[in-house]
């Protein structure tokens, strides 16, 4: 059995709306695409995507959509968490023009890829998108970076009205890329896909509910292929992806009964 290792927080910083971004003091040496358990004394543990990170620090993107959630969005610096990890496996990083497509907080994993990607001299499109402007994440630290970033909003408040797969179906009618990586709502990743099914390599971050993280409980196992999201995920590659019958149709709740999305 692992500990949890008690690290402080160092700041917080508000990403968008019920967004924010956690900064702690710990080189954790995560590789892009792997998570950490999250631990709050006497409440839960849940699993996060390590969305920042250098020899100093790294931080995790948290949306207040739970109890859990919602708790660990209000800690503060001084604060301790008990963190687990680095858990799981990391995007294959292929061939120098890449497209990363990120839905909501699920773009945490996508940007520290994305770091990885421009030291290493490749050309980037960042599609992000969102039900609305108030919930975009990092447009401002991608536009930094220097990657080509697409909008795409439901409502059209910002950037291109629709879903970030019709962005990427347009993308990918007007140019040839080398991969797509992708991490978000379940849907969106199953379209995702889908629409790279059989023209281009890529590959999808998907989530389950975790319980131990390292591969013991098999909680996190998918319909019908049984493999085990914390350990041969959460990165699948596509293919991979669709031969998951659950994908985009139901998961398990902590009790382990099927919840359809």
């Amino acid at each position: 059995m692992e500990y949890p290792k008690m690290v402080t927080v160092d700041r917080v910083e508000d990403e968008a709306a019920g967004i924010k971004n956690i900064f702690f003091k710990h080189d954790l040496q995560a590789k892009p695409g792997q998570f950490v358990m999250a631990w709050l004394p006497d409440m839960d543990e849940k699993p996060f995507a390590v969305g920042f990170q250098t020899a100093e620090e790294f931080g995790l993107t948290v949306s207040a959509v739970g109890p859990f959630s919602n708790t660990f969005s209000q800690v503060k610096p001084g604060d301790r968490v008990g963190i687990r990890g680095p858990y799981g496996t990391g995007y294959k990083l292929e061939g120098k023009k890449l497209v990363m497509v990120g839905g909501g907080y699920g773009t945490a994993s996508l940007a520290l890829l994305a770091d990885h990607a421009l030291q290493q001299g490749c050309e980037i499109t960042f599609i992000v998108g969102a039900r609305s402007k108030d919930l975009l994440v990092y447009t401002e630290r991608i536009k930094q970076m220097g990657c080509t970033l697409i909008t795409t909003t439901n409502d059209g408040s910002e950037g291109m009205q629709g879903f970030t797969t019709d962005a990427l179906e347009k993308l990918l009618s007007e140019q040839t890329v080398d991969k797509v990586f992708s991490c978000g709502p379940e849907k969106m990743l199953l379209k995702v896909a889908e629409v790279c099914n059989g023209k281009v390599s890529c590959e999808v971050s998907l989530e389950r509910y975790m319980k131990c993280g390292f591969g013991i409980c098999g909680h996190c196992c998918v319909d019908p292929i049984g493999i085990r999201l914390c350990v041969e995920g959460p990165v699948v590659p596509g293919e991979t992806a669709l031969k998951i019958t659950e994908l985009g149709n139901y998961h398990r709740v902590q009790s382990s009964r099927k919840e359809t999305l």
